[in-house]
């Protein structure tokens, strides 16, 4: 696998991560306006996944998209709703609008400790009941054991499994350490056919970090450079503010650039963002 990650030349060294970082947090600041923030909406993969989720509180879930447009109809609706695997029926029976895509998470989350077995039919369920997205958590215990080729096997398969659905790849960050794991993480994700490469589950306490989220928009953008394919970047785990998620808006237009600034390619995975911005959106207003 070490010819993989040496088969992108970086556009940025990794050393320089953090200073970049800071200087794009910075410029993050002037990018509160109206329309950032509605285009934020329209990225925003609306999630539960909690312990007690349950049929009532998805249909009430769906019952808030549904009626969006008309509570709200200058703002864009949000990209997708995603829940657990047996909830997907739920989300499918419920859910109105098909222009907001169904999403779950399968494949052992979040751990991604079962049978490769399982992950595959766990998948290939949900898909059958209606997702359009699946998230899945990248391998982390062997990817710590470098056993690369593994990882890389694994994904692959699981892409197989999800068929016509998107695939999006939690590389959970935060049990990552350093910025070359991280990016080796993103290739390898990216090179076994992910659709999107994604930050965090956010069960664990690292979530999203706006210097990991650069070196894996980084790693896309060297991805891009080489095979021409546009792969999606998912930030997820913690993102709970307008400020915060204008910090990871701002460093995908500067680094990927405008064509990436929609939700084929650009997700924030939240529960509590959606409101927030909805309040920030009325105050500027």
């Amino acid at each position: 696998m070490q010819e993989l990650f040496n088969e992108y030349p970086k556009t940025i060294l990794l050393k320089n991560i953090k200073n970049t970082t800071e200087k794009l947090i910075k410029t993050s600041q002037v990018e509160m306006t109206d329309s950032n923030l509605k285009t934020l909406v329209s990225l925003i993969d609306l999630t539960s996944l909690n312990v007690d989720d349950n049929e009532k509180k998805i249909q009430d879930l769906c019952l808030k998209v549904n009626l969006f447009n008309e509570a709200f109809p200058s703002v864009p609706n949000v990209a997708a709703i995603c829940v657990y695997p047996s909830l997907i029926p739920v989300v499918f029976s419920n859910l109105n609008s098909r222009k907001v895509r169904i999403a779950s998470v399968a494949g052992g989350f979040p751990a991604s400790l079962t049978f490769i077995e399982i992950k595959k039919r766990e998948i290939e369920l949900a898909v059958e009941a209606g997702a359009d997205e699946i998230d899945i958590v990248l391998p982390v215990g062997k990817f710590i054991e470098k056993k690369y080729k593994d990882v890389h096997d694994e994904i692959t398969q699981l892409k197989e499994a999800a068929g016509k659905a998107e695939l999006k790849v939690i590389l959970e960050t935060g049990a990552l350490s350093g910025y070359e794991s991280v990016r080796n993480a993103s290739l390898i994700a990216m090179d076994a056919g992910a659709d999107f490469i994604k930050t965090s589950t956010g069960k664990i306490p690292q979530a999203a970090t706006p210097d990991k989220f650069l070196v894996m928009v980084e790693a896309i953008k060297d991805f891009h450079n080489k095979t021409q394919k546009m792969v999606g970047i998912k930030a997820a785990g913690g993102i709970s503010t307008p400020e915060d998620a204008l910090i990871y808006f701002t460093i995908v237009k500067n680094v990927l650039g405008e064509k990436w600034l929609n939700n084929k390619y650009f997700r924030i995975g939240a529960s509590r963002l959606l409101s927030n911005l909805l309040d920030k959106i009325q105050e500027l207003s």
